[in-house]
């Protein structure tokens, strides 16, 4: 289904046509030929960098090898025109027919048009979300959420094996502390009386519902107990609590994990242990005195022997530090044990979606991966940048409730799941992200989401009123692909085509960038060019989808809008957004 593909293998028996006129040597390596769309659509259709990639390994000038290319490819029945530009790329210009005829791909497919092989079914685990189980989500937390949802759905479009995973972090400081805070809100309870919270504990009032679930069920059991026995109790309790309200509001916002992965169970279970020893194997690990750093002093450094591993000879500015001075386990000591264990159940490929105050932390994790892996795991991560919330341009308040954020359950009921997730798309993951309320509901050509959805029930509102004129037509994809597609010769009409048919391409290429945002991108550049359609139709009456007189005309019109919302709900269906019949 993807066109490029087929003028790809066309280009490369040509270059194969030309090996054995003894034009080009025997045993040139093809994979580096890409056939994708000119970057100036006045140049032709499809574009190929296979002269230059050839012409060293040839020892040929690539213009030469260029003209002997474009010789071959003219005497293809749907090229119109090759020609060479620049330093030797080679431009197709493809006749319209063809292009018209490739319609019914999509019509014949339907939603699932655009979805390719080109994964072939390697594994991969996205791991997304894995807010620390102290509060409720925020809204920042709901940007890498989507990113990390839509990335996976993206990747098994482009037919990737995904597992999507959720890290609970409830092995470090921060839940003692959530615990604390959750036993002062349990002593409220049973006591009645208001409680202080000190600094550094969390003070929102969340963690009422905590405490009083604490109550409800223990009584006054814990109450003049010593924090030693309470401690593990709580903290167990109202982290499992706090778990069920994130799982909750990921499920409304319709994302789901298939995995979630304890990491205090990880460390009880001596995986930390396992993967450092595979570190200790490879004399990996040493006791050392790391350097003062230039400038600013990391967290992590302190000037002592430190158990380190040596994260330098992996791409890492410095070697890393395993042990506190206590002699437990570092954070990064539990990562490595994380992405060990997650290679060890089959899926060298991970890609890791992080929030912005993690930048850091990438070069050392990706050293870490290398080498516990010894070089067959790959590590991607993807930062999400911040969210700005806004109401008119203004600063949105915080939630009383979190006490230092906005939730994502208010962002969601105040503006509905479908523009949360839409809205976090419309930016690349690493580009601060403005979130305001009344933009994002607006409706206007500025707000993507309106936007989009808008194309969308207007193909269906067309469609319908066929229905209506033309009870006895057969208005499905496979139906309308029977349609004289050759009646779409209108020039708007033929762009329209082309850009759907370069759906399945966009799926491919955004899915091994590891990029969504394309999705989103591509959605608004085709919602455009059919609203632009449509109001062409206003102006003009031969233009308009239903033709009083020309059934055929009517017709083949009829297979372009449907055509278009299934790639619309197609592209939808990536970014967990649902298609709307009608506008309200």
């Amino acid at each position: 289904m993807n066109v490029f593909k087929d003028f790809e293998a066309k280009i490369k028996a040509a270059l194969e046509e030309l090996t054995a006129a003894g034009e080009l040597p025997a045993g040139l390596d093809l994979t580096r030929v890409t056939v994708e769309p000119p970057r100036d659509p006045s140049h032709g259709d499809v574009s190929t960098n296979a002269a230059m990639v050839l012409a060293k390994p040839a020892g040929k000038p690539p213009r030469a090898i260029a003209e002997s290319l474009v010789a071959r490819l003219k005497t293809l029945a749907e090229v119109t025109e090759a020609s060479v530009a620049g330093p030797g790329f080679v431009n197709l210009r493809i006749e319209s027919a063809w292009w018209r005829k490739r319609l019914s791909d999509v019509l014949i497919t339907g939603t699932t048009y655009g979805a390719g092989t080109s994964g072939n079914g390697r594994k991969v685990n996205v791991e997304y979300v894995s807010a620390n189980p102290t509060g409720p989500l925020h809204a920042a937390h709901a940007r890498g959420a989507v990113v990390g949802d839509a990335l996976a759905a993206l990747l098994e479009k482009a037919g990737y094996d995904v597992t999507r995973e959720y890290y609970i972090n409830d092995a470090g400081a921060q839940v003692d502390v959530l615990a604390r805070s959750a036993y002062l809100r349990y002593r409220e309870a049973v006591t009645g009386q208001d409680a202080e919270i000190p600094a550094g504990l969390y003070p929102g009032e969340y963690l009422k519902d905590v405490g009083q679930a604490l109550a409800e069920r223990n009584g006054n059991k814990w109450l003049d107990a010593p924090e030693e026995q309470w401690l593990p109790a709580i903290r167990a309790f109202a982290i499992d609590m706090i778990m069920g309200w994130i799982k909750q509001d990921l499920a409304d916002m319709n994302i789901h994990h298939d995995v979630f992965t304890s990491e205090r169970e990880l460390v009880e279970s001596g995986a930390v242990d396992t993967a450092l020893q595979t570190l200790e194997d490879q004399e990996l690990i040493y006791v050392g005195v790391l350097e003062p750093p230039k400038g600013k002093k990391p967290e992590d450094w302190e000037p002592r022997p430190q158990t380190l591993f040596k994260a330098s000879e992996f791409g890492d500015d410095v070697d890393r530090p395993l042990k506190k001075s206590d002699g437990s386990w570092t954070y990064f000591a539990n990562d490595i044990a994380y992405h060990y264990d997650k290679f060890r159940r089959g899926t060298p490929t991970m890609i890791d979606v992080w929030g912005a105050d993690h930048g850091g932390y990438i070069k050392r994790m990706e050293a870490a991966v290398k080498a516990v892996t010894a070089g067959k795991g790959a590590l991607d991560v993807k930062i999400c940048q911040l969210v700005h919330l806004l109401e008119n341009g203004q600063p949105v308040k915080m939630s009383k409730r979190a006490g230092t954020f906005v939730t994502l359950r208010d962002v969601m009921e105040s503006v509905g799941r479908d523009v949360v997730r839409f809205i976090m798309l419309t930016r690349r993951n690493d580009q601060t992200l403005e979130f305001d309320y009344a933009k994002v509901t607006e409706q206007s050509k500025d707000n993507p989401v309106f936007y989009v959805q808008y194309a969308h029930a207007r193909c269906r509102s067309v469609l319908r009123h066929a229905e209506e004129a033309h009870a006895d037509w057969d208005l499905s994809g496979p139906g309308l692909a029977t349609a004289d597609l050759d009646r779409l010769d209108a020039e708007e009409e033929v762009a329209i085509v082309k850009l759907m048919l370069s759906w399945p391409r966009l799926v491919e290429s955004a899915a091994e960038a590891h990029e969504p945002h394309r999705v989103a991108f591509y959605l608004y550049d085709l919602a455009s060019s059919f609203h632009a359609l449509w109001n062409r139709g206003r102006d003009d009456a031969t233009l308009r989808f239903l033709i009083e007189g020309d059934e055929e005309l009517t017709r083949a019109r009829l297979a372009l809008v449907k055509a278009v919302s299934l790639v619309v709900a197609s592209g939808l269906q990536i970014m967990g957004v649902e298609p709307v019949e009608e506008m309200r």
